[in-house]
């Protein structure tokens, strides 16, 4: 395999308040908990986990002109992330707070300064990247109003450039909101698209996993349906579907372990993988990250 070039990540910075709760949630009374605040965001989580793997990358997104920003930048700076990132006055800069039990967890979202992303700045910040190769998108960006139009800029500029593109789905009931039709419009043709299962069933319906990707395929030339302890199906127009299990680990924190599948998928289909290959890095860094508190790589 040969080094990838540069990675464009384009989407959200958070903050994340994790509460790894130490069993099931007691509605209306207390329940204990390991609780830890430190840096998330589906683009942001992504973005670090592919400089773990030594692979160059830039970060574009939105935060506020507040002590959780320049935190979230200074994090990322030290992960080897280069960063730009919009500072937006009078927005705070975006929280999630997350619940976390057994092998799920649940997300309790303010986007802040995420929504307030503009298309000029996504615009400067790739073409402040000459030697970039590829275009990753949250589709966080697109699924709010407010926004999409940096979404879609993004995804304009990577296509007159060249770049090859990827989307994650990123997650299921605001994908439901904005409807199945017009989100794959928005993405129609780019190179990767990846799916969990429950994302998979919003956009293509009750199928079977393969099936799912071989209708999504209409759409994009490669998908994977990611689907936890069930493993990663790849589907592409040209190549026979691959299947890879997942690995068994015992589970801490599911939180970021999408992220660092899409990044371990990423470094190593555009290093040449093959699927079964890609699929085996990025089922790797996903069992990594369950295995751990928190979204990011460890020091």
């Amino acid at each position: 395999m040969t080094r990838a070039a540069r990675v464009v990540v384009v989407g959200d910075v958070i903050t994340d308040v994790v509460a790894v709760l130490s069993g099931p949630l007691a509605a209306g009374s207390d329940t204990r908990a390991e609780i830890s605040v430190g840096g998330g965001g589906q683009a942001a989580n992504t973005a670090a986990w592919v400089a773990a793997q030594r692979v160059d990358v830039t970060l574009v997104g939105a935060v506020g002109d507040d002590d959780a920003g320049r935190d979230r930048v200074a994090e990322l700076g030290r992960a080897g992330v280069d960063c730009a990132i919009e500072r937006v006055e009078g927005a705070p800069t975006g929280t999630v707070i997350v619940l976390a039990a057994d092998d799920e967890r649940t997300m309790v979202s303010q986007r802040g300064a995420n929504l307030r992303l503009s298309a000029a700045h996504v615009e400067q910040a790739l073409a402040a990247v000459p030697d970039a190769g590829h275009l990753h998108l949250s589709a966080y960006t697109l699924l709010d109003a407010e926004s999409r139009g940096a979404g879609l800029r993004a995804l304009a500029v990577a296509r007159e450039r060249g770049l090859t593109i990827s989307v994650d789905a990123a997650s299921a009931a605001p994908l439901r909101r904005v409807g199945a039709a017009a989100f794959l419009s928005w993405v129609r043709d780019i190179d990767l698209l990846l799916v969990n299962a429950d994302e998979a069933a919003v956009l293509a319906g009750g199928l079977d996993p393969a099936a799912q990707g071989r209708a999504l395929s209409a759409t994009a030339r490669r998908v994977v349906v990611k689907r936890g302890a069930a493993g990663a199906v790849w589907v592409d127009r040209s190549t026979p579907v691959c299947v890879a299990p997942a690995r068994r680990v015992a589970v801490v924190d599911v939180t970021g372990a999408g992220d660092a599948f899409a990044a371990g998928l990423l470094t190593a289909w555009l290093a040449g993988a093959t699927p079964a290959t890609a699929l085996s890095r990025a089922t790797d860094l996903g069992a990594l990250a369950v295995s751990t508190a928190g979204a990011r790589p460890q020091p």
